[in-house]
């Protein structure tokens, strides 16, 4: 837990178990339990993948260059608002199993598209994603695949922007950020 909200003031709840809140065990409020609106409190303050609000919050890329801000956005419409484009990538994921998709999970963060997987790289299964989002945004018909072009050229070549950040840092940057806010991020 971070936070209740009680009285019109947060009280700090940080490290404690929201399962002991359910209990009326949250040292803050002895003897309080939670009420529909903490849990919903409480929801706010896990970050996994996607969030469910009143829409699905991608958390992928919260932000990054001002020329990527708008490929997140049109990677998503490209595949969720076509059906298409939605029913071909659940085609292709849809014999994947669980321990592939775990496997996913824990390598993806250190090997990147260059992960291993089934009888090709995972750049592979992202040209494919990449060109139903191209496809599903060309349909809606306003123009927007325009907005992909950095996402396909990562497909393309497996190179992430945290790669690229990672070279430059361990080269170039001599181990100093700080070029990150000049050269990257604006």
């Amino acid at each position: 837990m971070y936070f209740i909200y009680r009285k019109k003031k947060f009280i700090d709840c940080s490290g404690m178990s929201f399962r002991d809140f359910m209990a009326g065990k949250l040292s803050p409020v002895p003897g309080e339990f939670p009420t529909l609106s903490d849990w919903e409190n409480h929801l706010t303050t896990i970050y996994p993948e996607v969030r469910l609000k009143r829409y699905l919050e991608m958390r992928g890329g919260d932000g990054g260059p001002w020329r990527r801000i708008c490929a997140l956005p049109a990677f998503w419409v490209g595949l969720l608002y076509d059906e298409v484009s939605l029913q071909n990538a659940l085609d292709i994921t849809a014999d994947w199993t669980p321990e592939e998709r775990q496997m996913l999970r824990n390598e993806v963060p250190i090997t990147g598209l260059n992960t291993p997987f089934r009888d090709g790289l995972l750049k592979h299964v992202a040209q494919d994603v990449v060109e139903l989002a191209k496809d599903g945004l060309k349909r809606r018909g306003f123009k927007e695949s325009g907005f992909l072009n950095e996402v396909t050229e990562v497909a393309r070549t497996g190179v992430t922007l945290a790669e690229k950040m990672l070279g430059l840092y361990n080269g170039k940057w001599g181990q100093n950020v700080d070029p990150v806010f000049e050269e990257l991020l604006y």
